[in-house]
């Protein structure tokens, strides 16, 4: 396919308040991409749109709150969007949650909003607005999956189905819109410096003595610049790259698994061990 053009083309974008979306959005705006940008953050979204706008003024940026993990403001949200621009350039769907916590610790709700935020938003915004991105020729399509999108570690059962899931989605699309002039790439970030930690929820059978530590832990190993991971993102939509693995952390693991189908977990949890008890000394210091 022909290399993405950014210019003169609206782009929506999900989960654009902090993290990589804010970057994104920024990266956007500089290379001449108008601006649909969703979270449900409406304070933080406010302040990325003006700081945007204040930078590009150039730039139309429109903001929409949404709670993406509501089925209905999902639909609300995509018509919403159809109605204003009934042609896109390029949808991303980066907006995400975590849950961490063994299966067995986890209430099923907890589980299905994982999977609501995490796969069926993207499912259905994809859905509503696949024929504003397929109305005019060279659009495209990223889903924003993860690290946990290539591997499934224990405690991240809810985190890793989601993430598969929109992986699987996206492979499919990849495969059937690329007759449309569409091009699909499925991003899998490693430990990207955001606010997931943060945000996180926790199971609700995990015993409140380990929550802490266990978050702590999480966003320790949260290094990788998050203007980098953007930047790489926008390069990967440019040049239409099927997949961008971001971080060190990604490549390794995805590379183990396909080299030891069965057995990259065993040493991946060896690597993970080492790596938390190098963040509990500095979390400490």
């Amino acid at each position: 396919m022909s290399p993405y053009r950014f210019t003169g083309r609206t782009a929506v974008l999900t989960g654009a308040a902090s993290g990589i979306g804010e970057q994104l959005a920024h990266g956007l705006a500089a290379r001449g991409s108008d601006l649909v940008l969703i979270d449900r953050d409406a304070l933080r979204l406010d302040a990325v749109a003006e700081r945007i706008r204040a930078a590009h003024p150039g730039r139309t940026v429109e903001t929409l709150v949404a709670d993406l993990g509501d089925r209905a403001a999902v639909i609300s949200t995509a018509g919403a969007v159809r109605e204003r621009h009934p042609a896109i350039g390029l949808l991303i769907n980066n907006a995400g949650m975590a849950l961490g916590g063994r299966f067995d610790q986890l209430d099923v709700a907890q589980f299905e909003q994982v999977m609501a935020v995490n796969f069926t938003a993207p499912m259905l915004l994809i859905h509503h607005l696949l024929p504003a991105l397929t109305a005019a020729p060279g659009g495209h399509l990223v889903n924003v999956s993860s690290l946990y999108g290539l591997i499934a570690p224990p405690g991240q059962s809810a985190y890793s189905a989601s993430k598969f899931a929109l992986r699987g989605l996206s492979e499919v699309l990849r495969g059937e819109l690329i007759e449309s002039g569409v091009g699909v790439t499925t991003v899998h970030p490693g430990g990207v410096r955001t606010r997931i930690a943060e945000n996180a929820q926790i199971g609700a059978g995990v015993p409140a003595a380990e929550v802490g530590a266990q978050q702590r832990i999480f966003a320790a190993l949260l290094t990788y610049p998050p203007e980098k991971a953007a930047r790489e993102i926008l390069d990967g939509v440019e040049r239409r790259r099927g997949r961008v693995l971001i971080a060190a952390s990604a490549k390794i693991p995805d590379l183990l698994a396909r080299l030891l189908p069965v057995g990259h977990l065993r040493v991946i949890g060896r690597l993970t061990a080492a790596a938390g008890r190098r963040a509990r000394t500095a979390a400490t210091r």
